[in-house]
């Protein structure tokens, strides 16, 4: 029976309620325009072989990639010694090599310094994990009353004695251990050492090539991206590198006074993490040596901690502000992101480039990035939030109550409350 037959028997019905019936009584196919399907299919199978061969790219060169990225960050990071040799007379590359000669026998100096030291209590630190475990389980069960397994808690960090002992066999053999770690990746240290060179020796001629593949109008904002990307990231590493030196030489110091076990490894641990995993960092770098004191002299912990504070203190507003006048911040929602994925993309390493590789991309964003101006409900500053900031986002002599409802405020309430503080102010400066 079609439509005109059921509207035929009920003449009485509602013409919706027959046209209804009728529409879910036929069948409804739905047809593809074939070209437009076609050429739908080909850009799925495109976009997918696209994103396969991509993939296999970043599997087969992204170590390469990723020396390349530490070769680029270390050629920026020596930039400011090598331009003031070139103002002084230098050739750019033998400033350069002069350079990376001072910093490969700076670590060699290190390893021959500290490195029988560094490694013999890496070694002995390694060891002594799965007895700190079983220690810290221990504890744990005789304050809460818990029944943790120490045995289940080593086998599932696969910490069982063979592991330990091939690990701590290979670190301690000082030196030599060592120096077998470092060939293995010899070949990866010397092409970053390579790249590095020239990417700082010929970086006008670098600059010269790659700008005369630009149009003149896009090269004005190319010489701004490539200042942005040396001057600030290229200060922001140098800044980083120098507070986490001086950072892990007070803290190395402290613990040796102390008498902290392991005292090197952990003090160089606390000055590196402490300066390159923002926000946590300190802390982290702060609780390893703390828990490894607490079994061995439980007043070893306070002490720590008054150090770091106090360290910390010294650290914000006297160090950062000399060796990090220059540079840029970062802000540490954005920092710690870029750490995890650094991590992600390369490994603990990765950790140390993220924030670098972060500051260069929000340089260029600020400065390329488009802002316009906010409307009086947006710059109004919420009650409860901090104060004195300086931010010129938010107009200080406007303040609502953190539950109303921004986008049913008028304007003219937040004028007029607006000329009311400045009113306000002007009588009490009068």
């Amino acid at each position: 029976m079609d439509e005109r037959s059921t509207a035929e028997a009920d003449p009485d019905a509602p013409a919706e309620a027959t046209g209804l019936i009728g529409s879910l009584a036929r069948p409804m196919t739905v047809q593809f325009e074939p070209r437009a399907f076609r050429n739908a299919v080909v850009w799925v199978f495109l976009i997918f072989i696209g994103y396969r061969i991509a993939s296999w790219i970043w599997d087969s060169t992204g170590g390469f990639v990723f020396i390349m990225l530490l070769a680029w960050l270390l050629s920026i990071a020596m930039e400011p010694a090598v331009a003031w040799l070139a103002d002084h007379g230098w050739r750019r590359g033998l400033g350069t090599g002069v350079v990376l000669l001072g910093i490969f026998l700076g670590g060699i100096a290190f390893v021959a310094i500290f490195g029988s030291l560094f490694a013999t209590q890496t070694a002995e630190l390694v060891k002594s994990v799965p007895d700190l475990l079983v220690k810290i389980a221990e504890w744990v069960n005789d304050r809460f009353g818990t029944s943790f397994d120490p045995t289940h808690i080593l086998d599932y960090f696969n910490l069982n004695a063979s592991t330990i002992a091939t690990i701590g066999s290979d670190l301690a053999g000082g030196v030599l251990g060592i120096l077998g770690i470092v060939f293995g990746g010899l070949f990866d240290l010397i092409t970053m050492l390579v790249f590095s060179f020239y990417f700082s020796a010929e970086a006008p001629r670098i600059r010269r090539v790659v700008g005369s593949w630009l149009p003149q109008r896009h090269q004005k904002v190319f010489l701004t991206v490539w200042d942005i990307a040396v001057v600030k990231t290229g200060g922001f590493v140098v800044s980083k590198v120098v507070l986490a030196t001086m950072s892990a030489f007070f803290h190395s110091l402290f613990f040796f006074l102390i008498d902290i076990p392991y005292w090197l490894p952990m003090g160089i641990f606390a000055g590196v993490v402490s300066q390159f995993i923002p926000t946590i960092g300190t802390y982290i770098g702060v609780a390893i040596p703390a828990v490894f004191a607490a079994f061995n002299d439980p007043w070893d912990v306070v002490w720590i901690i008054a150090f770091a504070s106090v360290y910390q203190q010294i650290e914000s507003y006297v160090f950062t502000p000399r060796v990090s006048r220059a540079t840029m911040d970062v802000h540490p929602a954005i920092a710690l992101a870029s750490v995890f994925v650094g991590v992600g993309l390369f490994g603990p390493i990765g950790a140390i480039i993220g924030i670098p590789l972060a500051a260069a991309i929000i340089a260029v964003i600020e400065t390329y990035g488009q802002r316009y101006d906010l409307v009086p409900e947006l710059r109004a500053r919420t009650k409860g939030e901090k104060t004195g900031t300086d931010d010129p986002l938010v107009d200080e002599h406007v303040e609502v109550p953190a539950n109303t409802k921004l986008s049913k405020l008028e304007e003219t309430e937040l004028a007029a409350r607006e000329r009311a503080d400045a009113i306000a102010d002007s009588e009490e400066e009068g």
